[in-house]
């Protein structure tokens, strides 16, 4: 299966709850209209988004990996939060940032080199226009929505 991505949305309720009861947290990824599943494709996009393989720079670097620890591991870590004021700040970076800027930013060599999940990246831009951009679109379509209604996200790799 590797790893994969997955966000949620969480309503005000529901933030109290979690934090409440982070050991819940697991249970909120369930499927539905409230969640965001980028498969395989979150390490290629966090790439695009912040240059780097790991780290959380700029307003788009929390989009995938950033935000606070909660609950137990789910696989790859804990699932981590991000509040409200966190999910405006990756919308407007996410909005920020043209498809022209960031299929430029594609590199397939380098981004081999720097070991980015799930290493399929060959010379083409076949991973960019299929596999990539699809999935960025709805990146930002998840935070938008989710800044729109003043909601936290809850972020997990498993």
């Amino acid at each position: 299966m590797g790893m994969v991505f997955t966000a949620r949305r969480l309503s005000g309720g529901e933030l109290a709850s979690v934090l409440a009861a982070p050991d819940t947290v697991g249970t909120l990824f369930q499927g539905g209209p409230d969640e965001l599943d980028l498969d395989k494709a979150w390490h290629g996009l966090h790439y695009l988004l912040t240059g780097t393989a790991y780290e959380v720079v700029g307003d788009t670097g929390p989009a995938i990996i950033g935000g606070e620890p909660i609950g137990p591991d789910l696989g790859m870590g804990p699932a981590r939060l991000l509040m409200p004021d966190a999910v405006r700040a990756v919308a407007a970076g996410l909005d920020a940032v043209d498809d022209a800027t960031l299929r430029a930013r594609f590199d397939p060599a380098a981004m081999s080199e720097a070991g980015i999940y799930p290493h399929i990246w060959n010379d083409g831009d076949d991973e960019f226009d299929g596999y990539l951009l699809p999935n960025l679109t709805a990146l930002r379509d998840f935070y938008r929505d989710a800044a729109a209604r003043g909601d936290a996200v809850l972020l997990a790799v498993t």
